[in-house]
């Protein structure tokens, strides 16, 4: 889908070429074509000039000690590696869930000599049902992953790398604009591009096949079995079934599962406490066969103890902001990621209903119009990622546990304060809460989901974000990307496939 605007940017370019076409008596579409020509080009030039300003201030922030990693003594140039490799390792975990997710339906011995890696990585996931499980694990990496390029980048209080006026530090480093921005273009969206047509390719490659054998482990663990409790639940009040690939569970096998819910929702609810823990009192990296009632009791316990702590007021939000205003703040913006992170879902599932049916459901219709219409599905898929990303940065922020020296939440000794402070607590928060939650909720019933008024304002808001501009250097460092790596579209190997059984040959 992302590719279709990439044609669209050629198709503009082969019309301002061959402006003759147009003809001496028809001046208002060759006008409009160069108008729109000129449009485009300052947006790319633009974001590139937007990114390469905030890649400067991240890693000038990071070159002269004024960085997260500073506060955990990491060598500048160790901190400025570790930055990169998690910002390659996100975009190869974003590119990689479309690319698994797209070859599903293509015959892997059609690929299995040219893509040996391509084909373990396809083979990992096409047992029972792995597919679900790789993308709830990887759902946690890519949450996990940019908490610690948050960690390990983001500007400490008062940064100024370049003596620059105090409101460009102010926009571009307190507010993490610089961290956001790159990360965003260059750990997500290119990615996105070049996955979207060389699937292949793309995940042709150990990390990927890494990623994937770690995104299994990750909910193997349990980690985030929580969610499935949601699932059940769910599916018990709509009366819906939930379908599987996989035969039924034996009674060890169903005795284990449930533990690990019990555990999962423990954790989340411990995880959830710590996190509000931090924020009430103002340290938090924000600026300046179980019965369900079991689970129930562990988590208000954990969450009224969190709330009693934040009324203490010790959050490290904006100066002059209250408690409850930065509980609030948190729970919001995570309710906007998982909106978000559902409505991706609800509208590949709406895609191809019939618009009869939609009729029947006047809110849902309306929203499905407005995203249907045109190139909007694609512009609101880059303008979703923007906001989700940017808004993972904040809540990450927010999570984020940063006290005085010799602050501990609940009396923790020094090394399990330690780990508290690296932010795993609040991405499992955020997992669950601002993202696999909602997406379950979105895939069982995407006309319900599609039937809230909010929808249409998020569309238009996302729709926005696409139009400025501001990440339309991803488009241009994809062509670049594309070129370095040499990757080729899957028709390419498909068609070369095909022909050579045929006994055919291939121009090269």
């Amino acid at each position: 889908i992302i590719a279709k605007k990439d044609e669209e940017d050629v198709k503009v370019a082969i019309k301002l070429s061959t402006v003759e076409e147009y003809g001496t008596n028809n001046r208002k579409p060759k006008d409009f074509i160069l108008f729109a020509g000129v449009i485009e080009a300052f947006k790319y030039i633009f974001s590139f000039v937007l990114l390469a300003f905030c890649i400067a201030m991240v890693m000038g922030c990071i070159f002269t000690r004024q960085s997260a990693a500073a506060h955990y003594n990491i060598h500048p140039i160790a901190a400025a590696f570790l930055f990169w490799f998690l910002i390659c390792w996100l975009a190869m975990i974003e590119g990689g869930q479309g690319c698994i997710v797209g070859l599903q339906p293509i015959d892997p011995e059609k690929y299995s000599h040219s893509h040996q890696i391509t084909r373990k990585n396809i083979d990992q996931v096409k047992n029972g049902d792995n597919m679900d499980r790789f993308i709830i694990g990887r759902q946690f990496l890519v949450v996990l992953v940019i908490f610690l390029i948050n960690a390990c980048g983001s500007a400490s209080p008062g940064a100024d790398p370049f003596g620059l006026p105090k409101i460009w530090n102010d926009i571009f480093l307190e507010n993490g604009i610089a961290m956001m921005m790159t990360t965003i273009v260059i750990g997500q969206l290119t990615s996105q591009v070049n996955a979207a047509v060389c699937m292949l390719d793309f995940i042709n490659n150990y990390l990927m096949l890494f990623t994937t054998y770690l995104s299994l482990g990750v909910e193997y663990s349990g980690l985030l079995h929580s969610v499935y409790l949601v699932q059940i639940g769910f599916s018990k009040i709509t009366g819906m079934t939930i379908e599987s690939n996989e035969p039924p569970r034996n009674a060890f096998m169903q005795c284990f599962f449930w533990m690990q819910v019990m555990a999962s929702t423990t954790l989340l609810g411990y995880c959830l406490a710590v996190t509000l823990q931090a924020l009430i009192d103002g340290n938090s990296g924000m600026w300046d066969g179980v019965p369900s009632w079991a689970s129930m009791i562990i988590f208000f316990y954990c969450l009224a103890v969190t709330l009693q702590a934040l009324i203490d007021g010790n959050s490290g939000m904006w100066d002059g902001v209250p408690s409850w205003a930065s509980m609030i703040i948190f729970f919001v913006l995570m309710c906007f990621a998982g909106l978000m992170d559902g409505m991706q879902i609800a509208a590949f599932a709406l895609l191809n209903i019939p618009e009869e049916e939609l009729r029947h459901h006047p809110v849902a219709y309306t929203n499905c119009q407005l995203m249907f219409s045109g190139q909007n599905l694609q512009s609101f898929l880059i303008g979703r990622q923007v906001f989700v990303a940017a808004l993972i940065f904040i809540v990450a922020r927010i999570a984020a546990i940063s006290g005085p020296d010799g602050y501990t939440i609940f009396g923790a000794s020094d090394y399990i304060q330690g780990f508290y402070n690296t932010g795993l607590l609040g991405s499992i928060v955020l997992t669950n809460f601002g993202s696999l939650m909602w997406r379950i909720v979105a895939s069982n019933v995407p006309v319900a989901f599609m039937s809230n008024p909010v929808v249409y304002v998020i569309i238009r808001v996302c729709l926005l974000f696409e139009g400025t501009g501001i990440c339309s250097a991803s488009w241009g460092l994809a062509r670049i990307h594309k070129a370095i790596a040499g990757y080729k579209p899957d028709g390419f190997y498909l068609e070369k496939e095909e022909e050579e059984e045929e006994g055919g040959t291939v121009e090269p």
